[in-house]
């Protein structure tokens, strides 16, 4: 009875001195990585509304019509694998697609621009700002997901949760986080 008395108060103790910490950040991680791809999900369905819209005014765009087809078939194509979030070539073959799926649709957008009669269509207008608020919502994904990776990482290269993990969780492995694309840092170029 006593032995086991012992063995519940050394529980408890191990419970508060952050041997939980390695999963529940892990799970904060996948957590918000759900998020991330709910959001890509959401824009990759409002796409083909938004090219039908367009296609109505701006018949003769066919080839940025077909680019943003294009981008949304290659980024929902990608599988994805489980640990995603500890690859890093299928995290930047993931992000690289979801990339040029935004560059695509920027060139949609300022395809719009030359149709008045487009840019004035409520079907557009209220697809454009439901795509405007779904990439609101991408960056505030990706903006949480990088925190949770961010705390689950800190865990998992200071001590002592690295010590935690190394004994605890062995299979626990950094994961990847977002970076800006190259062109990112590039200013933009603005013509009149």
């Amino acid at each position: 009875m006593r032995r086991f008395a012992v063995m519940v108060l050394a529980l408890f103790a191990l419970s508060g001195c952050g041997v939980n910490e390695v999963p529940r950040l892990d799970e904060q991680v996948k957590a918000a990585w759900a998020q991330v791809q709910n959001q890509y999900q959401r824009r990759a369905d409002l796409i083909p509304n938004l090219v039908e819209t367009v296609k109505g005014y701006a018949s003769q765009e066919r080839e940025t019509l077909t680019a943003v087809i294009e981008a949304r078939a290659k980024a929902t194509s990608v599988q994805l694998p489980a640990d995603i979030t500890q690859n890093p070539e299928a995290f930047r073959k993931f992000e690289q697609s979801q990339q040029q799926l935004t560059g695509a649709l920027g060139r949609l957008l300022v395809v719009s621009e030359q149709y008045p009669n487009l840019k004035s269509d409520q079907n557009f207008l209220a697809l454009q700002s439901q795509l405007e608020g779904t990439e609101n919502r991408i960056s505030v994904a990706r903006k949480d997901y990088i925190t949770a990776v961010q705390a689950y990482n800190i865990q998992l290269r200071t001590i002592p949760g690295r010590w935690i993990a190394a004994v605890m969780y062995p299979d626990a492995k950094v994961k990847e986080s977002f970076t800006a694309a190259e062109t990112a840092q590039d200013a933009p170029k603005v013509k009149f």
